[in-house]
């Protein structure tokens, strides 16, 4: 007793005291109080300014932003301290958003918990949500959709005064079990799926996850690859099931490790509610039967039904980061392309030579996307023709002569089966647009394929730049239709045309599966059409084997959908390998996909056309040009169908606006939707098409022509034909304004241009004050309908500034008198960069390019005041001024240049009488 009584008297106090800590932290926890955030961030930048939240003041609202905003993006909201979260209040200032609504979760460390949704029901009133149970957050998620947003958010619960916030750990220490992250942009399925899986890893519990209906392939495959240089071991997964059974269709999980070896590991039956089975059924354990080590692929074997979510365990090794995507831009002529038939150039009646009216009306565009059958050059099995093609009698050697010689650049679509391919299918599958094989072929092999690309091999050799292309391979059918009619002759080398396109729309699943391909099936096609499968198909076969500078483009998609393309890469990883550069031996040279702006989403049904602002045309070019840079080694990117219908019995219509006709505003959308395209970074756009097909048809796409039937210009073409006159070759910079749109062009010389438009449909206007800098005048340019030219007037500045109204026709503005250019703005800025090299070394600029922050550091023995400065590299513009005292050798200072347009900014740094001049790219 001597030896524990002291120790009893100590630790009785500790004990006491400990548990009047704890009853008094209890008490105070349990105080419902107002939870502050202090930051908020936002997984993509869109212009949004959600700084209002940090108020109280109803009348402080964030403001809506249209453009590059029809995108989902999670909001963060950092609280001050991490919390037990209660209830959510909501300011509801307008607007329904039911479709669309925001979801709210709660992030505690890495986990995402779903808590709720806001749908905007009311009207300028406070609503929200109570949760059933606290729970725990450091901060709050609102995942929402373009301008669906509440306009205030309070948060309420208690302060967790006892549990410690963590902070992330990055790198993830593979030496530990961790949840294996899914970036679920990276799965594609093959078949036509209209939607995709990322609600199986979105950690909502209560989201089931539905792919579309009407597939084609009914039980297919879902594949997610592993990037190079990631690692994936694993040792554990587990389905969430929220309810029901998937009966006889279970989904089968595989994988497949670096040998190529498929294993199944898991399988999903469902059948119980709201609880985890693990990969066996009716077993809750998640751990694998066998660890699986170096996996390459996780794929889905799918039917119609998911579970909730899934989940995967085991060591992980994140991949190197993707460098950051540098935009590309193109001369604005590269927008104004036209989709058209030979009988468009050439006169039924007279079909050997170009008719000078219908070339005239053809010279409103710059580039032809050829809509060209298969059966005209190969009417007979192994006959070919060009001049004249024996289906139908036309000159393509004298059309493609016409285009060229009138600057008119051609992509020949190869596309539809022969009429002797067509003979081959049952009288109830005869369809000129199926897959282009004979009945019963293998869709997945490539050697299914080998008579298309013998035809495109004929034509490449002929129409391409390779005069040394051996003639003992080339052939054409000799003979002749009817006396006098002239006889074709083998030609090769004569540099007409450029691009090829195999086929059109391969993922055509209205057509039913004789006419769609899937990923794989369209990559094992193109293989046999690019390099007659890296040549292993025979001589003639294939379009690089008979000139290996032709670009074949792969077939314009109908879904518009950036996975498909992935697939195809995948497809080309497998069965092509590597070029000796490290990329993926792809077997295309640009991708292609269509896009016609309406009203189908989010809806999933089209009414009527939109402007193209309006549309998710600007989403899915971006979708399209990352996919194309995390993939594809930056492959130029092609919109080689869009436009609208006059009917206004049509779901594309361009209605009428205000006192503007349909056709007017059809002028409007199409030339914004060139604008559109220039300005994120698409490389070619073709309109569709150049006549009616039936102007009296309400059907989509028949009465989408741009040249009437008595060979004259639709206000449409007008604008296309006045704009490429005057700005086809300037280049898109920058964007300096969202509403109204703002752009900034530069000619080949680095003379700026300026285009102004609003991004709306609904008559708006707007006076907008555009700073030209040191110039004193302008020459303002507007479209017309119904004349050759623009309209054009030059005006005197008033300090270098010009006040226009922007409208819904975009207005280009060049200035004039200017005493210093971009292009001298751009030298001086280099020379000063060159004259400052000494103290410009001890200062270091990080990450570069950016998109919002940039750390300053600087490494020298000049102390004292620093200025920083972030300015426009065209204009002068300052965006921001920090100031700052060094007082040690090292310094270092963070910048946020979020508010900085797109392109090149300048960051300025002085330290008394030294500077120094960094260029920084700002990126999305």
């Amino acid at each position: 007793m001597k030896i524990l009584y002291p120790k009893f008297v100590i630790a009785l106090p500790v004990c006491i005291a400990l548990m009047l800590c704890l009853y008094s932290l209890n008490g105070f926890s349990q105080t419902e109080q107002r939870i502050k955030f202090d930051t908020i961030t936002s997984s993509i930048n869109t212009g949004m300014d959600y700084s209002p939240w940090l108020n109280d003041n109803v009348d402080s609202l964030v403001q809506e932003v249209w453009l590059n905003n029809f995108v989902w993006v999670d909001v963060t909201l950092k609280l001050t301290q991490r919390s037990k979260i209660t209830r959510f209040s909501f300011y509801d200032y307008e607007g329904v958003f039911t479709d669309a609504p925001d979801s709210i979760y709660a992030l505690n460390g890495t986990t995402k918990t779903f808590l709720g949704t806001f749908t905007g029901p009311a009207y300028m009133v406070w609503d929200g949500f109570t949760l059933a149970t606290p729970v725990e957050a450091d901060a709050i998620i609102i995942h929402k959709y373009s301008n669906n947003i509440p306009q205030k958010v309070d948060i309420f619960g208690y302060p967790d005064t006892v549990a410690a916030i963590t902070p992330p750990v990055t790198p993830v220490d593979t030496n530990q079990i961790v949840k294996i992250p899914i970036d679920t942009t990276r799965w594609f399925q093959l078949t036509n799926a209209s939607g995709g899986l990322g609600g199986l890893f979105d950690g909502d519990l209560t989201d089931m996850v539905n792919t579309g209906w009407g597939k084609l392939v009914t039980n297919y495959d879902a594949y997610y690859p592993v990037m190079p240089g990631e690692k994936i071991d694993l040792t554990s997964m587990r389905f969430y099931n929220y309810e029901g059974s998937l009966g006889p269709y279970p989904l089968t999980v595989s994988v497949i490790d670096s040998t190529g070896t498929r294993t199944v590991i898991g399988t999903y039956s469902g059948g119980g509610y709201m609880t985890w089975d693990g990969p066996r059924p009716g077993d809750t354990s998640k751990l694998l039967t066998t660890p699986m080590k170096n996996v390459k692929f996780i794929v889905l074997n799918c039917w119609y039904q998911f579970p909730a979510e899934i989940e995967f365990y085991g060591h992980y090794t994140a991949p190197p980061a993707v460098t950051p995507l540098v935009q590309k831009s193109y001369p604005l002529n590269q927008y104004f392309g036209i989709n058209a038939f030979e009988w468009n150039f050439e006169d039924p009646n007279s079909p050997l030579v170009v008719s000078p009216t219908l070339l005239a009306a053809a010279e409103s565009f710059t580039q032809l996307r050829h809509y060209m059958d298969w059966n005209k050059l190969e009417s007979t099995q192994g006959m070919y023709t060009f001049n004249p093609v024996h289906s139908g009698g036309w000159n393509y050697d004298a059309m493609y002569q016409a285009c060229q010689a009138n600057n008119i650049m051609v992509l020949a679509d190869l596309k539809t089966m022969p009429g002797w391919m067509i003979a081959t299918y049952p009288s109830g599958q005869q369809d000129s647009e199926n897959v282009p094989v004979p009945y019963g072929s293998d869709f997945t092999d490539p050697n299914s394929y080998i008579l298309q690309a013998k035809v495109a091999y004929q034509y490449a050799a002929r129409y391409g730049s390779n005069s040394s292309v051996s003639s003992s391979t080339l052939s054409v059918d000799t003979s002749i239709r009817w006396t006098a009619d002239p006889q074709n002759t083998i030609k090769k080398g004569t540099g007409l045309v450029h691009y090829i396109e195999c086929d059109n729309e391969r993922d055509k699943w209205w057509k039913g599966r004789p006419a769609y391909q899937t990923s794989y099936e369209y990559a094992a096609n193109l293989s046999a059409f690019y390099d007659g499968n890296k040549n292993a198909m025979g001589p003639g076969v294939g379009v690089k084997n008979a000139d290996p500078t032709m670009q074949v483009v792969m077939g314009g998609i109908a879904s518009a959908d950036p996975s498909y393309v992935h697939g195809m890469i995948e497809w080309c990883r497998l069965h092509r390998g590597y070029r000796s550069d490290g990329t993926v031996n792809i077997c295309w040279d640009v991708i292609n996909y269509h896009l016609y702006p309406n009203d189908a989403y989010p809806e999933g049904y089209a009414t009527t056309g939109v402007a193209p602002e309006r549309s998710i045309a600007a989403k899915t070019a971006q979708s399209f040009i990352q996919m194309a840079h995390t993939y594809a080694a930056d492959m130029p990117v092609w919109v080689t169908e869009t436009g609208y219908d006059m009917n206004q019995g049509s779901i594309q219509k361009a209605p009428p606006i205000g006192s503007k006709t349909a056709a007017q505003v059809e002028a409007d959308w199409i030339l914004r939707t060139s604008l559109l395209y220039a300005r994120n970074g698409i490389a070619r756009v073709f309109f569709y098409e150049e006549y009616d097909d039936n102007a009296a048809a309400p059907t989509q796409y028949a009465s989408s022509g741009l040249i009437n039937d008595d060979k004259s210009r639709r206000p449409a073409a007008d604008y296309l034909y006045q704009v490429n006159k005057v700005f086809g070759n300037y280049t898109y910079k920058q964007t300096l304004n969202s509403s109204p749109i703002v752009d900034m062009y530069l000619s080949p010389n680095n003379q700026p241009a300026y285009v102004l438009v609003m991004p709306t449909q609904t008559g708006s206007t707007v006076n907008y004050s555009l700073d030209l800098g040191a110039a004193d005048s302008a020459y303002i340019y507007n479209p017309v309908a119904g004349a050759n030219d623009m309209t054009s007037n030059k005006v005197k500045l008033v300090g270098g500034k010009l006040t226009l109204n922007a409208t819904e026709t975009p207005t280009f503005v060049i200035p004039s008198g200017v005493a210093e250019t971009a292009a001298t703005n751009l030298a001086r800025l280099d020379n000063d960069i060159a004259n400052a090299n000494k103290f410009d070394a001890s200062i270091t600029l990080f990450p570069n390019p950016t998109a919002r922050f940039a750390t300053i550091a600087l490494n020298n023995d000049i102390n004292g005041a620093i200025t920083i400065k972030v300015t426009d590299v065209n204009q002068g513009k300052v965006y921001a001024i920090y100031t700052a005292s060094k007082s040690s050798t090292t310094f270092s200072q963070t910048i946020d240049i979020s508010n900085v347009p797109m392109g090149v900014c300048v960051v300025q740094v002085s330290q008394g009488t030294k500077q120094s001049f960094k260029k920084v790219i700002k990126t999305y």
